[in-house]
């Protein structure tokens, strides 16, 4: 009587070279994605303090005040006199100060990168960014 084998299949060799390049592959995509990420916080801070700069400076034309308390909910609900301009910011960014007056900077701060990720899109290294009045990014 006579068995037959089967070739069909792979071999242990194979399989493991498929397994190499997968590692290697995963090995360079995931700092990518984290970069990608940050760089997402930082532009969501940025756009944020741009719409809170905004509010702001609409509110002072309208109102002839130069200075304006408002607050943010933890979901990221704008409350106080600006929320009839803005009425939310990303729930990971917090503004340092709630009080914005014409003249003052004020921070924006994202829980993200506060929490120990290293800094992107023109952060301080403890997740800050610093704006001027109009919500314009200085360096």
């Amino acid at each position: 009587m006579k068995t037959t084998r089967s070739n069909k299949g792979f071999t242990l060799v194979e399989i493991m070279i498929v397994v190499v390049i997968i590692g290697l592959l995963a090995a360079m995509a995931i700092p990518a994605f984290k970069k990608v990420r940050e760089n997402s916080n930082g532009k969501t801070a940025i756009n944020d303090a741009r719409q809170i700069g905004g509010a702001a400076q609409q509110y002072f034309m309208e109102n002839g005040a130069s200075s304006v308390t408002f607050g943010t909910s933890t979901g990221g609900s704008v409350t106080g006199p600006l929320s009839v301009y803005v009425t939310k910011i990303s729930s990971n960014n917090t503004l340092g100060q709630t009080t914005l007056t014409t003249t003052a900077n004020f921070t924006v701060i994202n829980a993200n990168l506060k929490a120990g990720a290293s800094p992107g899109s023109g952060a301080n290294a403890d997740g800050t960014w610093t704006f001027d009045p109009q919500g314009v990014l200085i360096p």
